[in-house]
């Protein structure tokens, strides 16, 4: 449905005053150009080699900055991800040109007609990109996923991989539809659709809201919205399966990045509320908001204007970083879990640092200090972790590295420490699988004790553990 029609001059214009408003703009010094030129030519290249993966990227057809690699196999029961992830740390050294630059932008800032990438191209679109058919270096996250779709174990390496092909999200769908598609694509709606299942059963929502795709034709731009295609949703239900297992690692280890989002506020599910009757849209009373959101269909005009308008209830997201102890609040409540982001380190600044300190804690070795600042030791680290230049110990850590016998980690994700917690005047009308998530949480918190030494209460301790995760020993061969 198009709903826009405007004259290019114009929209170029304003997004030009923005990008000045923000003081932001698309070049890079000659400098950061210059060491990103001398980077790319250099990478620091992991021994482990795992090249034989046969991973692939999804993407919209037109992208170049690739993140992400996906691969998922069988394994009895349940699956296996693999998901690479680009590793920046193997070309930004902190405190080099391209790593100031990066921290004075914090993220990739898109426009109608452009975008103002975070990293040079040279590295974002090419050495640093998960480009088909070259080697590159990755966080290789590799995660254990049960017949229900809940996460079990978790680890993260450093390897060399190589991506396949690069496809696209239309082609694919094409394919499911046609009944042509590779396995790969078979096991993702498998394990995406276990994942909505369980964010559904843990109270958390995702808004179904329409893309938005910009068409210039010469002077004329124009606005369209589409829903998204399932297999979108389902490679979105790894990402987050991924933040979650993350989230996981730290909120153990109680040093790490969160992204968080408050509870919110009760007046505005009220509003929301009187929102939908305004709209002639039924929620009865015992409809938790999440059901709500679920019953509604984008295709209807109404309920298209209810979901747009259920956005209120998703601002205040933020970051949040520790170190010593868990945040008082820190879920995403939008996930009802934990959640931190480690997928995007080409576009997003915070998903490297997050990135670091899950492979520290996969490795049992100390939490490096991250940031340009921190390299210096001139100002506070920019990530919060601890005092510039100094290394961070994480519970479980040895002095000098080494992994110790490793107290089991739980890396999931929405089933676990979110499920059946409400907060706000929706609280405690949750049951059927929630309530059965809660018994889990209870044996989990009872087995988990066995391998933790509790200290003393403090900030966040209340958020225990609900079932023991296993850490993955991922095969080493040797250096490449």
């Amino acid at each position: 449905m198009r709903v826009l029609h405007a004259d290019g001059d114009t929209l170029r214009a304003g997004i030009t005053a923005i990008q000045q408003d923000l003081g932001v703009h698309p070049e890079f010094p000659a400098e950061v150009e210059q060491a990103a030129q001398a980077a790319a030519s250099s990478p620091r290249l992991p021994d482990l080699d795992r090249t034989d993966i046969p991973f692939v990227t999804i993407d919209p057809e037109t992208s170049m900055d690739l993140d992400q690699a996906l691969h998922i196999e069988r394994d009895g029961t349940g699956y296996v991800v693999h998901y690479a992830i680009a590793d920046v740390a193997a070309f930004v050294t902190p405190g080099d040109p391209v790593d100031e630059e990066a921290n004075r932008r914090g993220e990739t800032f898109y426009a109608a007609d452009s975008k103002i990438p975070l990293h040079p191209k040279v590295l974002s679109e090419a050495a640093a990109s998960l480009l088909p058919d070259q080697d590159r270096p990755a966080l290789l996250w590799t995660i254990k996923v049960d017949a229900d779709g809940e996460g079990t174990d978790v680890d993260v390496v450093r390897a060399v991989v190589r991506s396949r092909a690069k496809l696209d999200y239309a082609g694919i769908q094409k394919d499911l539809d046609a009944g042509t598609a590779d396995e790969l694509f078979v096991l993702l709606g498998e394990v995406g659709e276990l994942r909505r299942k369980r964010e559904a059963a843990r109270g958390g929502v995702s808004l179904p809201l329409p893309e938005q795709e910009i068409d210039i034709d010469g002077e004329r731009w124009s606005l369209t919205f589409r829903r998204m295609l399932p297999v979108e949703e389902w490679n979105a239900q790894i990402s987050l399966l991924t933040g979650m297992a993350a989230a996981s690692l730290m909120v153990y280890a109680r040093v790490g990045l969160l992204r968080t989002l408050p509870p919110p506020d009760p007046r505005d599910l009220q509003r929301m509320h009187r929102t939908a009757k305004a709209l002639h849209i039924e929620w009865p009373a015992e409809l938790l908001y999440p059901d709500f959101i679920r019953s509604l269909h984008p295709e209807e005009p109404s309920h298209a204007a209810m979901i747009v308008a259920s956005t209120r209830l998703l601002r205040g997201s933020g970051y949040v970083a520790f170190n010593g102890e868990t945040p008082e609040q820190p879920e995403h409540s939008a996930l009802a879990s934990e959640y931190a982001h480690v997928t995007a380190p080409l576009r997003r600044l915070g998903d490297r640092y997050a990135g670091e300190v899950c492979l520290a804690l996969c490795a049992g070795t100390e939490v490096p200090p991250v940031g340009a600042r921190a390299a210096r030791g001139a100002a506070p680290d920019v990530a919060g972790l601890g005092p510039p230049g100094t290394p961070v110990r994480a519970r479980g850590a040895r002095p000098g590295g080494g992994r110790r016998p490793a107290p089991q980690r739980r890396a999931d994700l929405p089933g676990g420490r979110g499920a059946g917690r409400r907060r706000g005047p929706e609280a405690g009308r949750r049951g059927g699988a929630a309530a059965r998530d809660r018994g889990a949480r209870d044996l989990g918190r009872r087995a988990a004790a066995g391998h933790r030494r509790r200290g003393p209460p403090g900030p966040g301790r209340h958020r225990q553990q609900d079932r023991p995760l296993r850490a993955l020993s991922t095969p080493r061969p040797g250096p490449k």
